[in-house]
């Protein structure tokens, strides 16, 4: 042990099947865990949407809610809910050293906004005079503001009082890979004693959907786990509406304060591994192997796969070469987070390490039984376009 050891002491998780560390671990370790999905809204495509919340539980003040798009209530509120587990908020001093990474996207768009443009556009010739007559007639100023990234960390900074450095990261689930391994490193380094990181990604939205299928990636037609999504129409991927923030801090900060640990962080490994050049079934094998994983120990892998055709069919691919290694496609029941991804399947690792116990098969036909030890569990992403991370997570003593 090591007074700089990253140990996560807080989670806080919103997806489609509620909200809270707790809730999450139930429902994943019933015997037939199910999704919660919506078919109808979004026809042809299928999401997994976001539960009913109080706002008010996290973000007291009515006008900090209504300033706020949806994506940055949900990444606040979940950020709360980890400072809550971590036993953080209460006191304004941990708050007021306490340092911030973000993964976030890019906000969403005013869509009667977009449709007027569009409509009027059919009309019109003069686009230059047609955009400027909307931007100063349609747009609100605060609208801007509101798309922003690192409002986001903004607005966690204003509700909670976590008033430390902050950075935000941008880049689907690169970003939220950078995000953990830059809260680790700064742990590690001793530049920081206790960090919130995390992300939110609200797919409830046309604007979000377009962004997948533009390249093609969206599943089309009825629900399937991850695994079984090669062949189907579309792209694989289903989206989902979540956000995961952790509490991450220094060994030595949690004895002083009394605090207790669900885990302790790992080795941390990305890659943006060449796609097109290299072999990524083989690269996967690689970093799984950078971040701890052995033939000769058995182990639980929390996969962020997305059910993207090309990414997801190398994971399954590479994993298949490692018999011990289970794999549990969490996508599969939450959908695809985005850049809440990567701390989404932290988290749930964490989970697996705190109660020594692991989940069910997320998917009977393509996913195995594990009664192995849980101490170590392997936490993983493959972006469905670009990047990697993998993260080892393991018991706090």
């Amino acid at each position: 042990m090591h007074s700089n050891d990253v140990l996560i002491t807080g989670i806080g998780l919103v997806s489609s099947l509620g909200e809270g560390a707790d809730v999450h671990w139930r429902k994943l370790t019933a015997a037939h865990p199910q999704p919660v999905i919506e078919d109808q809204r979004f026809a042809p495509y299928v999401i997994h949407p976001l539960p009913a919340i109080d706002w008010g539980l996290q973000i007291p003040k009515r006008g900090d809610q209504r300033q706020m798009e949806t994506w940055q209530r949900l990444g606040t509120y979940a950020a709360g809910l980890a400072l809550d587990d971590a036993g953080l908020k209460a006191d304004d001093g941990y708050g007021a050293t306490m340092d911030m990474v973000v993964a976030a996207g890019g906000g969403e768009r005013d869509e009667a906004v977009d449709s007027a443009i569009l409509e009027a556009s059919a009309t019109r010739g003069d686009f230059d005079v047609l955009l400027n007559e909307k931007l100063t007639t349609e747009l609100r100023p605060t609208l801007f503001l509101a798309q922003l990234s690192n409002l986001l960390a903004g607005n966690v900074s204003i509700v909670h009082k976590v008033t430390g450095s902050s950075r935000t990261f941008m880049g689907e689930e690169g970003a939220g890979v950078a995000a953990i391994q830059t809260a680790a490193a700064r742990i590690r380094s001793g530049q920081s004693s206790h960090m919130l990181v995390g992300s939110a990604f609200q797919t409830e939205h046309h604007d979000m959907l377009l962004g997948y299928e533009l390249a093609g990636y969206l599943h089309r037609g009825p629900w399937k786990p991850v695994w079984q999504r090669q062949g189907s129409e579309g792209g694989g991927v289903i989206s989902g509406s979540g956000g995961a923030f952790l509490v991450l801090e220094s060994r030595e900060h949690v004895e002083k304060r009394g605090g207790k640990a669900y885990a302790q962080l790992g080795a941390v490994v990305s890659e943006r591994i060449r796609r097109r050049k290299q072999d990524l079934a083989a690269e996967i094998a690689t970093l799984a192997a950078k971040a701890g994983v052995t033939s000769s120990r058995p182990m639980l892998a929390v996969s962020g796969a997305s059910g993207a055709h090309a990414a997801t069919a190398a994971e399954k691919l590479a994993f298949a070469a490692m018999p011990d290694v289970a794999l549990r496609g969490f996508g599969s029941l939450v959908g695809h987070l985005k850049e809440a991804q990567f701390p989404f399947a932290v988290a749930l690792a964490a989970l697996a390490v705190q109660h020594r116990a692991p989940y069910p098969p997320f998917d009977a036909t393509s996913e195995t039984r594990f009664d192995g030890d849980t101490s170590a569990v392997l936490a993983t992403t493959v972006g469905y376009h670009q990047f990697e991370g993998f993260a080892r997570i393991i018991a706090a003593n």
